[in-house]
């Protein structure tokens, strides 16, 4: 059984070739299964790129490059390798020697119980407290505001089946959300305890922005907040007419009752709070149509070294792939 890696590479020149030794050398001691690798260059900063066509050479017909014109995310990036997969499994990881090689086959040997996706979940996040933080309240939010299975925990380390992939790779939406996109695809999934290991190089990537910017992709994949906006206005809007029913009742009853004028004021700092809220969620919805009428790519592909070393331009995404099933590039 052949099983395809994708890993999403951003500044990390001094890891990703001791992730590719790794996995490799895994998988010669694993009976019954081969592993190919896709690792794709989020246009690093560093050195990154020529790492990864080091670790092509040391592994040759094993590893595909894929290197990036400019910064477009981790889950775009993981969305243009998983055109180059071609494993009955694929397998999704980080870069930066918190998940390792080992593990995988905790996954494939979990998978085969009939699992269509599984997940790591990470039984002590090794993050700092911010993300940490800011994690637990995306989890808790995406959990409520996007339809997927209950009791599954979702990480970057995972592995899936082919038909789920070649699905995934149908999306032509501008902001891919790869875990959101499973749970759209099939409800047969898993989670595993995995151990996340403490980061040897460096700092995370992640800022606030980032992370806040990644999570609001979920309105890609959920109308919901058009519905809270809904009925906000509606509970507003019978709120503020029962106020003034009130208010006409008590100065009939009292005509000594003064009018509040700070009420007054914080009542409509509440109000036009809310309706810019409002505004600001349906204007992200238009924004994303506007990206995607405009046919703003998901990626760009500036080159491509396959594992047998020849270069390769990015699929069309209208033309089928090489295995005859359709496919998407950026």
């Amino acid at each position: 059984m052949l099983v395809t890696i994708v890993i999403p590479c951003y500044n990390s020149e001094k890891t990703i070739g001791q992730v590719a030794d790794g996995c490799m050398e895994c998988f010669r001691g694993w009976d019954g299964y081969e592993c190919e690798m896709v690792l794709v260059n989020d246009h690093s900063k560093d050195h990154t790129y020529e790492e990864i066509l080091r670790c092509q050479e040391r592994h040759p017909g094993r590893i595909t490059a894929i290197n990036f014109a400019k910064n477009f995310g981790q889950h775009a990036a993981i969305l243009a390798g998983l055109h180059y997969a071609h494993g009955d499994l694929v397998v999704g990881m980080d870069d930066d020697l918190q998940n390792r090689p080992e593990q995988i086959r905790l996954f494939l040997d979990k998978i085969q119980e009939g699992y269509d996706v599984v997940f790591g979940v990470y039984q002590k996040r090794r993050f700092s407290l911010i993300k940490n933080i800011f994690g637990k309240i995306s989890q808790f939010l995406l959990f409520h505001l996007v339809d997927r299975p209950k009791g599954i925990e979702m990480s970057s380390f995972w592995c899936a089946r082919q038909y789920v992939i070649r699905e995934i790779r149908k999306y032509r939406g501008n902001d891919a959300f790869i875990q959101l996109l499973f749970a759209r695809t099939t409800d047969n999934m898993a989670d595993i305890p995995v151990e996340h290991y403490a980061r040897e190089y460096g700092t995370s990537n992640y800022t606030f922005r980032k992370g806040l910017k990644l999570f609001m992709t979920f309105m890609d994949y959920s109308s919901i907040p058009l519905r809270v906006s809904n009925i906000l206005g509606i509970l507003f809007s019978v709120s503020g007419f029962i106020a003034t029913i009130v208010v006409i009742v008590r100065k009939i009853l009292d005509p000594s009752i003064q009018t509040g004028w700070s009420s007054l004021m914080c009542l409509l700092l509440i109000v036009s709070g809310m309706l810019f809220l409002m505004l600001g969620i349906m204007g992200e919805y238009i924004g994303k149509l506007v990206n995607f009428s405009t046919g703003k790519p998901q990626y760009v592909i500036r080159e491509v070294r396959e594992a047998a070393g020849r270069n390769l331009a990015a699929p069309d995404p209208e033309e089928p792939d090489a295995d005859g099933k359709d496919g998407s590039a950026g």
